[in-house]
């Protein structure tokens, strides 16, 4: 009897740890306690993870040797892909050290930019000495022989902490986005404007080439509406999205008509518009060029939609280098006043926690009052140390001297010129009460809500040529440095057309709590000390006491 009761027991035990065992694992969840939902996905992101069930492969290079603060970075790229892992099992992660497969670092670096990935030079402090490591922080997805990398650093600041807290802030977006483009399906399609003396198509490869991923390029020109207007316009109305890219030519005005009927019949714009010719290769070449203003005939067009860019050129205090010979022919870097570096402050999902985008001769955009049901945002705005100049203008590259002055800055006396603005809502015809060029019988007035983004520098789409071949849209071959203009242009293509939520995800507020290196640098003999004399005098202390009322109570 008594052994029948064991035996009941146990198995009434084994049956309980069976049936807990199923629960928790049929009941698992992961609970996010941290105050900023960090390791909280979006729904967004959620439903980009589970479009594929086939294997998507990601390969991360931020391993090996490197500064706390990227090994915090590292942490939590792999927490995040944990996150991945659990809401679709089909993600087979691997974590490659490049150095292991290639010690020779210059070597590495070299073929490493082959494939896009840009290596990284970080400053390393250890007891108040700083040395320099090379580390490769990016990504590489692969799905159907499909590839696409995710930069894992931000470089919109030399603050390293600053720096590691927006690369984690942007690591959702990153790779929700990769997964976008190389799962997704092309649905929708941008038509890239021609006919009117717009950027050849090897100054705008990397971008399009880019925009590729996720959408159908539609090179699309305007001169067919000279003979057919009405099947331009119907073609034109099939587009999701058109872009202008730096027109030199003026729009006729069958041309802007269709472009207007467009517009207020939803489609979304994106103008890179130059008011006035400038280049910076005339000055490299002749040593000065001549700035005039450019006619584009859009001025009433864009007046009617709420925005007039002015034909003026814009010199910034915050501006990029530009490459010189010294008085000894060797080459040198020096600021150029008429190349604007901006890094946006606005918390908008197009320009937030983006790294710095680059203008060149850049013009000025005055928001309006006309279009009153438009809702107008300045996305990139110059410095508070900023200055117009105007046309005609010589421009010498004697004007580099300019910003060695001490009183430059008084002269730079006009703050927060606005240079790219977004339009969103209700726009009303530019041909409203006004002869039409050609008759529309479905002509309309106003329309319901579109949008459009205008940015009043052609150059920032404009990617360079080394030995004929494109570079990599926002790389100056020159400073070798790398600027935020492909990152902004993305973003606004992915604005105008986003039907994922994806870009809510941009201002994800993620704030990572780090410990002073300097304060430990300087302290850390301080706390070293107390760390080995503190638990000697509490011994000393507890033994004192010990023998104190020892004796006491055996007296």
């Amino acid at each position: 009897m008594v052994f029948k009761n064991i035996i009941t027991k146990i198995l009434i035990a084994l049956v309980v740890t069976i049936a807990i065992n199923y629960l928790s694992s049929s009941l698992y969840s992961r609970l996010d306690i941290t105050k900023d939902k960090r390791y909280t996905l979006s729904e967004a992101t959620k439903k980009t993870i589970t479009t594929t069930e086939e294997p998507i492969y990601i390969d991360v290079f931020l391993t090996g040797q490197m500064p706390s603060e990227f090994k915090r970075l590292q942490t939590e790229v792999k927490v995040l892909l944990e996150e991945f892992s659990e809401i679709n099992d089909n993600l087979i992660i691997s974590y490659v050290n490049p150095k292991e497969e290639n010690p020779d670092t210059d070597i590495l670096i070299r073929e490493m930019e082959k494939y896009g990935m840009r290596a990284a030079q970080v400053d390393v402090k250890d007891s108040g000495k700083i040395s320099q490591e090379v580390i490769f922080p990016w990504a590489v997805i692969n799905y159907n022989k499909k590839v696409e990398k995710v930069s894992l650093l931000k470089t919109n600041t030399n603050n390293s902490i600053d720096r590691i807290n927006n690369s984690v802030q942007h690591l959702e977006y990153a790779f929700a986005n990769a997964f976008k483009k190389i799962t997704g399906k092309k649905e929708k399609k941008i038509g890239f404007l021609l006919g009117n003396g717009e950027l050849e198509s090897k100054y705008v490869y990397d971008f399009l080439t880019s925009l590729e991923n996720s959408y159908h390029i539609i090179p699309f020109d305007l001169d067919s509406v000279n003979t057919k207007p009405l099947q331009t316009l119907k073609n034109l109305e099939q587009l999701d999205l058109v872009i202008a890219a730096k027109p030199q030519k003026a729009f006729s005005d069958k041309q802007k008509y269709a472009l207007d009927q467009y517009t207020i019949n939803g489609g979304k714009s994106l103008w890179l518009i130059d008011n006035v010719h400038a280049e910076l290769d005339s000055i490299s070449q002749r040593g000065e060029t001549l700035a005039l203003g450019k006619d584009l005939n859009l001025t009433d067009m864009f007046f009617q939609y709420g925005f007039r860019i002015n034909p003026v050129l814009v010199k910034d205090f915050y501006s990029s280098n530009i490459l010189t010979l010294d008085n000894n022919n060797q080459p040198n870097q020096v600021p150029w006043l008429y190349n604007p570096l901006v890094i946006s402050k606005l918390k908008h999902p197009i320009v937030n926690n983006i790294n710095p985008v680059r203008f060149e001769f850049a013009n000025t955009i005055d928001l309006v009052q006309q279009g009153i049901n438009i809702k107008k945002t300045p996305l990139l705005e110059s410095s508070e140390y900023a200055a117009t100049v105007g046309m005609p203008k010589i421009i010498s590259a004697k004007e580099i001297k300019l910003f060695q002055q001490k009183d430059i800055i008084k002269s730079l006396n006009k703050k927060n010129l606005t240079l790219a603005a977004l339009l969103e809502g209700e726009f009303t015809s530019a041909y409203k009460h006004r002869v039409k060029p050609f008759k529309y019988e479905n002509h309309k007035d106003e329309n319901e809500t579109s949008k459009m983004i205008v940015i009043a520098d052609g150059d920032v789409i404009k990617n360079q040529l080394s030995n004929g071949k494109p570079l990599p849209l926002g790389f100056d071959r020159n400073t070798n440095e790398t600027f935020g203009n492909k990152e902004f242009l993305l973003n606004a293509v992915n604005y105008l057309l986003d039907d994922t939520g994806l870009m809510d995800v941009r201002n994800k507020e993620v704030k990572i709590p780090f410990l002073d290196v300097e304060r430990i640098a300087d302290e850390k003999r301080n706390w070293q000390k107390i760390n080995i004399l503190l638990p000697l005098f509490l011994l000393g202390v507890f033994g004192f006491l010990f023998n104190y009322f020892r004796k006491r109570k055996y007296s």
